[in-house]
């Protein structure tokens, strides 16, 4: 039986600043600043749970093979911080078994429960902001209602299930936008090609959170691209689209705090591609605000929650909540757990 052991390793290595080179010594992972500055982790405390490295810094291949070797996850950013690749073991597709459960999940029942369980967590997180913020709580019983009625093959109950989920975001994203001043406030919830910089801040805070959930996922042996809310699409990683869901609204709660300073100032406008050959102005954070941004976000993912983490501890970080909960729901696909409920974090 596979099984997979969810180990408590706190250090992350993050090589700040053009010029920065991670290298091996001794059994320690040490990192020099082009100032000659050195810090070393001791590998074989078996406390490194991840190194980001980004463009201008360099490494060497003894540390890429160290980290392969002992399974700890390297994180390639740009020089802005926007992840674009991981290193992985080969021995991360060996885990065959939690892939295969996931597939089967697909028509014996338990994707159109998984399905049902992410937009229900969605909706309960979404009500929670809402309430915290003193606006007006939507009618969340009527909705979980029809969810749960909601059945039939889980290719044509797809669309049922984000119909309700979108109706109900639509209500609550018209509410959340009058948070924001009248300076940045859209009119509406804009995702691809946004032109606003709200929304665009709201899509580069959501791709952070997708590649934390992707990486939780990889650790998990699950397929990232193998989803149940969302259908299988050719380059769409569905699974990290479901597992997005359920922690949107921590995102928000953070974008909403984050903005109460923002203005028309801290934005710069960038001609893309509009169709065809057209183009169009859309507004981005500028450099220095989205690198505090992603620096702050990073901090978010770091704080804790009051929920338990499963082994000990009465509270979490976010980010080790989404990785227990992607091995939970692993658990629940090879039949080790008869149920998986989503745990929503208190906002």
């Amino acid at each position: 039986m596979e099984k997979d052991i969810l180990k408590t390793k706190t250090v992350k290595i993050a090589l700040e600043g053009f010029g920065s080179y991670l290298g091996m010594e001794k059994g320690c992972f040490v990192v020099k600043d082009r100032n000659g500055e050195t810090e070393r982790y001791p590998l074989f405390e078996n406390q490194i749970s991840e190194v980001q490295i980004k463009s201008g810094n360099s490494v060497s291949s003894g540390a890429l093979a160290s980290l392969g070797f002992w399974g700890i996850d390297l994180l390639i950013l740009t020089q802005k911080g926007n992840p674009v690749a991981v290193l992985r073991s080969l021995d991360d597709d060996s885990h065959v078994n939690t892939r295969i459960c996931q597939y089967e999940a697909l028509n014996n029942g338990k994707g159109l429960e998984i399905a049902k369980q992410i937009v229900l967590a969605k909706l309960q997180g979404q009500d929670q902001l809402l309430k915290k913020h003193g606006l007006r709580s939507l009618d969340v019983f009527s909705y979980q209602q029809q969810i749960k009625a909601i059945n039939g093959e889980l290719k044509l109950v797809r669309a049922r299930l984000m119909n309700v989920e979108g109706h109900f975001s639509r209500q609550y994203f018209s509410q959340i936008f009058q948070l924001f001043n009248d300076a940045i406030r859209p009119e509406g919830r804009k995702t691809f090609k946004a032109y606003d910089g709200l929304n665009n801040i709201l899509n580069l805070a959501y791709t952070i959170l997708s590649w934390k959930i992707h990486l939780a996922l990889l650790k998990a042996k699950l397929e990232p691209y193998l989803g149940f809310l969302h259908a299988l699409q050719s380059g769409m990683p569905s699974l990290v689209c479901d597992f997005e869901e359920l922690y949107r609204y921590l995102i928000d709660d953070f974008v909403i705090s984050y903005c109460r300073t923002i203005s028309q100032k801290d934005f710069i406008l960038k001609s893309e591609g509009y169709s065809g050959s057209r183009k169009g102005k859309r507004q981005y954070l500028n450099e220095p605000k989205t690198r505090e941004l992603t620096g702050q976000l990073n901090r978010l993912f770091e704080s804790e929650i009051d929920i338990p983490r499963i082994r000990r501890g009465r509270k979490q970080q976010i980010e080790t909540l989404i990785s227990e909960e992607a091995y939970v729901l692993a658990e629940y696909l090879r039949n080790e757990k008869q149920s998986w409920k989503p745990r929503v974090a208190t906002v």
